[in-house]
């Protein structure tokens, strides 16, 4: 096998390489109906999470303007509150 045999063995994986993360982009960007959701159209999030032992953390959760407070340890997870309405941002200032 000669140098240049080698040589393009290894421009066409980067060229394969580069055209499957181009389709990935071009998917996540466009969308592609029934396989993947822009990312633009997201309905949860976590808004906040706060470890209170040391294998227990609660989740506060957001779905479409009502948050929820989630408990989740290795026995599970539990809802603790629901139907929270979420505080208006202060504007980053401290009392």
């Amino acid at each position: 096998m000669d140098l240049i045999d080698i040589g393009r063995y290894l421009a066409a994986l980067l060229l394969v390489l580069a055209l499957v993360g181009f389709a990935g982009l071009a998917v996540r960007r466009f969308g592609m109906p029934g396989f993947v959701k822009p990312l633009g159209t997201r309905r949860l999030e976590v808004v906040e999470t706060l470890m209170i032992g040391p294998r227990q953390r609660l989740y506060l959760l957001r779905r479409d303007q009502v948050e929820h407070l989630v408990l989740a340890g290795p026995d599970g997870m539990r809802v603790v509150e629901t139907g929270i309405q979420p505080q208006p941002d202060q504007g980053g200032a401290a009392p």
